[in-house]
């Protein structure tokens, strides 16, 4: 369900971006543009729909996860999984329109909880089949493997500490500017300054990472 969601997430918001009602530059234009009907009356069903099946896919395959767990019966709690499960949980709630959350910056609290929720449990999943990999593969665990595998679990948040650096230092250094948008273009700010930049990035490479642990517990389940 999972790889099903990431597909129904990208193609909902290609179809949403193809009937924006003006010019979309993804660099330069939030995702938030393509969701809300007050922005994009003609296509924002569309992205809303993606959004929900890529929350939806990711909760049944936590839910096969938390049940793997169980069956493995390591009594710890599966502190990733839990963070999947609120990332995806913000994720649905991100898409409640302003006027019923009533709860100032509702939306853009609910998308950060759901980008640090899925990146951190992303990240520590990454750890743990990469932990697994390497101690089927080897009967000592060094500490070389043990870097490669922190390495390559933390590389999932390098996008989203991007995102959050590059608006505190847009703020910082050039207050003038407005929040990002396709003016930002026009006065040839760089694209490592933009939001948005990184938030799009952010989605590619969580959608790689689930693929991959997807396919990681697959096969985890038929060596079972």
């Amino acid at each position: 369900m999972a790889p099903l969601g990431v597909l129904a997430f990208w193609a909902g918001l290609w179809m949403a971006a193809q009937r924006y009602p003006s010019e979309y530059d993804w660099r330069y234009m939030s995702i938030s543009n393509l969701v809300y009907a007050d922005r994009n009356p003609n296509g924002y069903q569309l992205a809303w729909g993606g959004l929900m099946l890529c929350a939806l896919g990711g909760l049944c395959w936590t839910t096969v996860l938390f049940r793997d767990a169980r069956q493995e019966g390591s009594g710890r709690r599966p502190a990733g999984i839990l963070s999947l499960c609120l990332g995806y949980a913000c994720m649905v709630c991100a898409l409640v329109p302003q006027r019923i959350l009533r709860v100032p910056k509702g939306h853009e609290i609910l998308a950060l909880l759901a980008f640090f929720g899925i990146c951190i449990g992303i990240v520590q999943l990454t750890f743990r089949a990469t932990e697994r990999n390497f101690r089927l593969r080897r009967r000592h665990f060094s500490a070389a493997p043990r870097l490669y595998t922190g390495l390559l679990a933390g590389a999932a948040l390098l996008p989203i500490v991007m995102a959050v650096l590059a608006p505190a230092y847009v703020s910082y250094a050039l207050p003038e500017l407005r929040w990002v948008g396709l003016e930002w273009r026009a006065l040839g700010v760089p694209l490592y300054l933009s939001f948005t930049f990184w938030e799009w990035i952010t989605c590619v490479v969580f959608s790689e990472y689930t693929a991959g642990l997807c396919l990681a517990s697959s096969a985890s389940a038929t060596n079972r």
